[in-house]
């Protein structure tokens, strides 16, 4: 009586694992058909939103080159001479409007930590810097800017003070920073707040002071959680930096309405305002990518 010779098992397991690890991935047909499914969704999405889009361009087209006034509209606002003669000029002006930006948007975000770190310190000590930051923010927040710009670009020349500038630009930047610090520390506040008591007490636990808490733990938290609203800030700012012309600074906006108010052609200033579209576009595209970018993180459960 013969017995057939039996093979090891771990030899033919072996056998196995090494042709599962050499054969490549086959998905199923069910799973390739779903693919197939979701990519001619996709198209078709693509292709209707791009239909829709060419209709209602073409539409909006036809309604306005149709319009009783649009002869006389389109010489007064797209006028291509006008554009020719105060495009170089707006955009040498528009140079002030970006340093005003760099230089607005650090003080900015310098006053507005402190402010909210004074108000967000504990114990009754603190009670009148707590105060007075509460009263800045509450103060700043409810005047207009365009208000703040009058009082601090035309009002402060006038008291004719030693050793005060008057200078137009630094006037008007002053009046930016004082404005935006106020809106930027509730920003950095509601951070502040939003981190839990806990990571305080941790860090109080590990032996930091309170100081140093606040600088290692609690800070960097808020501030990352606060950079998509704070790139809102800054955008909203580089916008409103036209505002300092009010005080006789040439930046983009004013070089438009010195050939403005020659030529009593608007076109300058169609000019000016698709200047700082273009230069707004970019950051608010970057402002989205940073939120979508945080928001995927925190679904995921990462770090913030």
């Amino acid at each position: 009586m013969t017995f057939a010779k039996e093979e090891p098992a771990g030899d033919a397991g072996g056998e196995s694992a090494e042709e599962d690890a050499h054969d490549p991935y086959v998905p199923s047909r069910r799973r390739i058909e779903r693919e197939r499914h979701k990519r001619s969704r996709a198209r078709r999405a693509t292709a209707i939103g791009a239909l829709s889009t060419l209709v209602t361009a073409t539409v909006l087209y036809l309604v306005v080159v149709n319009a009783p006034g649009w002869p006389r509209t389109k010489e007064t606002f797209f006028n291509a001479e006008y554009t020719r003669e105060a495009l170089p000029k707006v955009l040498e002006g528009l140079w002030l409007n970006v340093r005003l930006l760099l230089v607005c948007g650090v003080a900015v975000l310098v006053l507005g930590m402190l402010i909210a770190v004074a108000r967000t310190l504990r114990g009754p000590v603190f009670f009148p810097l707590r105060a007075l930051a509460a009263a800045y923010t509450d103060f700043f927040r409810g005047l207009p800017l365009i208000i703040n710009l009058m009082i601090v670009v035309l009002g402060v020349p006038a008291l004719r003070l030693q050793g005060i500038t008057v200078d137009p630009v630094l006037l008007g930047g002053t009046a930016l920073t004082l404005t935006y610090s106020a809106y930027v520390a509730e920003v950095f506040r509601a951070g502040i707040e939003s981190v839990h008591p806990s990571q305080r007490a941790a860090a109080r636990s590990l032996g930091l002071s309170n100081r140093q808490a606040l600088r290692y733990v609690v800070l960097p938290q808020a501030v990352r959680r606060q950079v998509p609203p704070l790139l809102n800030d800054l955008v909203s700012l580089q916008k409103d930096t036209g505002l300092v012309s009010i005080g006789g600074a040439v930046d983009a906006v004013r070089a438009a309405d010195i050939i403005v108010g020659r030529s009593l052609n608007y076109t300058p200033y169609i000019v000016a305002g698709l200047v700082f579209v273009a230069l707004t576009i970019p950051m608010t595209r970057f402002t989205d990518w940073v939120t979508a970018r945080m928001d995927r993180r925190r679904a995921q459960g990462g770090t913030i």
